[in-house]
C-alpha cells in the first residue's frame, strides 16, 4: 500500500470513532451570544488527551472578554512536533450562533439519521475539530520520517471577529505557523474572502402621547429615512464587480431594529445595526466613509433628529499570500482523487477570522468538511449537518495533504 492509501484505510477504520468524537463537540452548546465557551474548550481538552494530544489551555482575561460581550473564552493549542522544519496550523472555531427555531432534530443531540450528522455547529465548524484531530492522528500512525510539526488551533470567536480567538493567540506570541489551513468546505479551496464591517447606529427623537403627536420627533420616521438611503447603496453596490471568482460583489444588510417603548408613544429612540460586506478590492477606511455621510446626510434632512454611529467591528479581507501555493496544489491534487473531482480555488463572501492570519503574514487557505455551499449545511439555519461522507474523505484529502507538505 501506498503511504495515501494506508492514512485512507486508518481513517476508514476510525471513522465511527470520528463520528463519536463529533458527537460529544455538539452535545455542549456553545451560543455566542451569551458566549459561554470556556465549558467546551475544556470537553474537548478532555477528549483529545484521551488520543495522547495534550492541549495547552490559554483562557482569554475576563476583563477582555466580557469588554467583547462574551462569558468565557479558552482557546486550544495542541503542538505536535516531528523535526526541524515548518509548522502546519489547522485551525476550526467552536463558538456558533444560537439555533433559533424550526428545528426537527435536536441541535444538542448529534443525531446521525441518513448518512447525516445534525446539531449546531456539526457543519461550521466543530465538524473540523474532528477532520483536523483525526488527519493527524492518521498521519502519525504512518510512523513515517516527518520533518517540521502540525499545531491544532481550537478557538471560540469567530462569530465576534475573531480578535479573541485566533488575533489573541497571534498577538500574545502563542504561535507563529507558517502555514494554515482553517475550517471549510470540502468542493472548493478558498483562497480570498470578503471583509466585514458592522455598525450600530442610534436616531434619538423625542417621545410624546400619540394623541399629540406634534409635541415630539419621531425617530422612527428618521430612522426609516436614513435606512432608505442606506438601502439605496445597495443598488450601487451592483455596479461593481469583485475580479476574484467566487465574489461578485459588495452589499449592505441590516440585521437588527429596536426602539420605542410603546404603541401609543411617539418613539424617542430607534436603534439598528448594519453589516457591509466588503470585496477584496475595497479600502475599508472609503467604505466606512461613504457609510457616515450617507447617514448623516439622510439625518440632515429629517429635522429634529440626532444621529450617533458606532462602529462594533471592522473585518479586513482575506488576500492570498504567494506562499499558500504548497496547501493549494496538494488540497486541489488530493481532493480530486478522493473526492473524484476538480477542487477549484475561490474566493468566498463570507468573512472569516482567517484574516488574522493573512494579517501576521502566514499564508493559508480555507478547507474542511462540508457541502459545497452553506445554504445545503443549513449553517446558520434549522438543522444544521454535515454529510459523513464528506467528513470521511475531507480527512483523507487533509492528512494526505499534511503528509505532502512535512514528509
Amino acid at each position: 500500500m501506498t503511504p495515501y492509501e494506508r492514512l485512507d484505510a486508518w481513517i476508514d477504520a476510525h471513522f465511527d470513532e470520528q463520528v463519536r468524537f463529533l458527537q460529544e463537540l455538539v452535545r455542549v452548546p456553545t451560543d455566542t451570544p451569551p458566549g459561554n465557551n470556556a465549558p467546551h474548550a475544556e470537553r474537548t481538552a478532555e477528549l483529545l488527551q484521551a488520543f495522547g494530544f495534550a492541549a495547552e489551555k490559554h483562557p482569554v482575561p475576563q476583563a477582555e472578554v466580557q469588554a467583547a460581550g462574551l462569558e468565557s473564552i479558552t482557546n486550544l493549542v495542541v503542538r505536535r512536533r516531528y523535526g526541524e522544519g515548518r509548522v502546519v496550523a489547522l485551525n476550526a472555531h467552536g463558538d456558533v450562533v444560537p439555533p433559533g427555531e424550526g428545528w426537527t432534530h435536536d441541535p444538542y443531540g448529534g443525531e446521525v439519521q441518513d448518512g447525516k450528522l445534525y446539531g449546531r455547529a456539526s457543519a461550521v465548524s466543530k465538524s473540523d475539530f474532528s477532520t483536523f484531530t483525526f488527519a493527524v492522528r492518521a498521519l502519525e500512525s504512518l510512523g513515517a520520517s516527518l520533518k517540521g510539526g502540525v499545531e491544532l488551533h481550537f478557538t471560540y470567536d469567530e462569530e465576534f471577529g475573531g480578535e479573541l480567538g485566533p488575533g489573541w493567540l497571534l498577538k500574545h506570541g502563542i504561535t507563529k505557523p507558517d502555514l494554515l489551513v482553517a475550517a471549510g468546505f470540502s468542493y472548493e479551496v478558498v483562497t480570498a474572502h470578503n471583509g466585514c464591517l458592522q455598525m450600530e447606529v442610534t436616531v434619538h427623537g423625542k417621545m410624546a402621547h400619540a394623541a399629540i403627536p406634534d409635541t415630539g420627533v419621531d425617530a422612527l420616521q428618521g430612522a426609516v429615512h436614513i435606512l432608505d438611503a442606506l438601502y439605496a447603496q445597495n443598488t450601487l453596490y451592483k455596479q461593481v464587480t469583485s475580479k476574484v471568482p467566487g465574489i461578485k460583489h459588495p452589499y449592505l444588510n441590516v440585521g437588527r431594529i429596536e426602539g420605542g417603548t410603546n404603541t401609543n408613544v411617539v418613539p424617542g429612540k430607534v436603534v439598528f445595526k448594519l453589516d457591509r460586506r466588503m470585496i477584496p478590492e475595497e479600502n475599508p477606511v472609503e467604505v466606512e466613509d461613504t457609510i457616515r455621510r450617507a447617514i448623516e446626510e439622510a439625518s440632515a434632512a429629517v429635522p429634529g433628529i440626532r444621529v450617533e454611529i458606532r462602529r462594533m467591528l471592522l473585518a479586513n479581507s482575506l488576500k492570498p499570500l504567494p506562499g499558500n501555493k504548497p496547501l493549494v496544489d496538494a488540497i486541489q491534487n488530493h481532493g480530486r482523487e478522493v473526492f473524484g473531482c476538480d477542487i477549484p480555488a475561490m474566493g468566498t463572501p463570507l468573512y472569516t477570522d482567517v484574516r488574522l492570519y493573512g494579517e501576521a503574514g502566514i499564508p493559508g487557505v480555507i478547507y474542511g468538511a462540508g457541502p459545497r455551499t452553506v445554504l445545503e449545511s443549513n449553517a446558520k439555519r434549522a438543522d444544521e449537518h454535515v454529510q459523513l461522507e464528506d467528513l470521511r474523505r475531507a480527512t483523507k484529502v487533509i492528512a494526505r495533504t499534511l503528509f505532502d507538505l512535512l514528509r
